[in-house]
């Protein structure tokens, strides 16, 4: 079933960066802006990444925490925070236990061929754990923009 506006966001349980368990529900009382991304040092995935970056004083005063999620290793988004200096947390969700939660772990084709991977999807969920926005067609070079708007 897939997640609308207005549903309770699933808690997950995995871990960051630096291996340390990750709950949503650490984040309680916040705004948490939770986008999901298909590869660490990517193209389109660092241009999103980094229109975050670039933007992360204004969606911090706007009151967001910012949490991206891949199907990539720790050590790999280890690598990627350190490459672009991307200050915020990076789930590892190796399990792919958040991404089926959310519904974005789905079937894709490149060059006519079809796999399994992760569909770029944004939520934005209010202090409450209220999904409030999805963001569907994520404009990787103007991602913040979308998010602020």
């Amino acid at each position: 079933m897939a997640l609308s506006v207005g549903d309770p966001a699933p808690n997950f349980t995995t871990h960051d960066q630096h291996g340390n368990p990750l709950q949503l529900s650490d984040f309680k009382g916040k705004k948490v802006v939770l986008y999901f991304y298909p590869k660490d040092d990517t193209s389109g995935c660092t241009a999103q990444a980094c229109s975050l970056r670039d933007n992360y004083t204004e969606l911090k005063q706007a009151g967001y925490e910012v949490i991206g999620v891949s199907v990539d290793s720790e050590a790999s988004h280890q690598k990627f925070i350190k490459k672009y200096d991307l200050p915020f947390t990076l789930a590892a969700d190796t399990d792919k236990a958040v991404v089926e939660a959310y519904g974005v772990w789905a079937e894709k084709s490149m060059y006519g061929r079809t796999y399994m991977g992760t569909v770029r999807k944004t939520f934005i969920i209010d202090e409450n754990g209220i999904i409030i926005n999805i963001i569907e067609k994520v404009d990787t070079k103007n991602h913040a923009k979308q998010i602020l708007e």
